[in-house]
């Protein structure tokens, strides 16, 4: 009886999630942008100072090019080495599916990304803008490893600590990141914490329910 109340606050969980997300994917793939797009931006633009701009790209550089790859490779194999299989694998469904959907919704929305007429743009970018790729990124790799800290590093070690903060920070300031630079306006940023979190937990739920499964196999 208990499993049947516990379900419900989660399918609603979702549900709404899923429901303001394909509201907003929908509005992206009919507007290239909204007007509160353009005056964020340029609010979190307007801070112009050199050691701004290289804390944001700094923030965004785990998200270049074939760094995400090489991360989560790397992160699967420290996983395995300690003897975290189900961890190793969980992480590379969790990134590895977060791309593919990231991908697959870029498709279907088809959003240009910010025109430079509009906004300041620091490297122009051929792909679609929505939802942003570095957001869903740092949300799927940097959220996993928040959860194996939270729930393998012994409590109050300053290494959990450092991990918990540091993950957490990165998740928080890849948005900002992402509108300064001009590379995304924030409803794509949006977006994807709205998509990026809702993979997450989806993933972490059936990460814990294979957990469960295989340790009745074993009692």
């Amino acid at each position: 009886m208990r499993v049947g109340r516990d379900a419900v606050p989660a399918q609603v969980f979702y549900g709404s999630g899923l429901l303001l997300f394909a509201a907003l994917a929908a509005l992206a793939h009919l507007y290239a942008h909204f007007a509160w797009d353009v005056a964020i931006a340029r609010f979190i633009q307007s801070f112009d100072r050199p050691w701004i701009f290289a804390s944001m790209r700094a923030i965004s550089i785990f998200g270049d090019g074939w760094m995400p790859y090489v991360l989560t490779a790397l992160t699967a194999f420290a996983l395995l080495f300690f003897g975290l299989k189900r961890e190793a694998g969980a992480l590379l469904l969790c990134v590895g599916g977060g791309a593919l959907l990231n991908d697959l919704l870029k498709f279907l929305v088809a959003r240009p990304r910010p025109a430079a007429d509009l906004i300041k743009v620091f490297s122009a970018l051929d792909s679609k803008s929505f939802p942003s790729g570095h957001v869903m990124f740092y949300v799927s790799y940097f959220g996993f490893l928040f959860f194996i800290g939270y729930a393998l590093l012994p409590r109050g070690a300053l290494a959990r600590r450092l991990a918990l903060w540091g993950a957490a920070l990165l998740i928080m300031l890849i948005g900002p990141s992402r509108i300064y630079l001009g590379a995304h306006w924030p409803s794509d940023v949006l977006g994807a914490y709205l998509i990026g979190g809702l993979w997450l937990g989806f993933t972490l739920n059936l990460h814990r329910r294979h957990k469960e499964a295989a340790a009745k196999l074993r009692a």
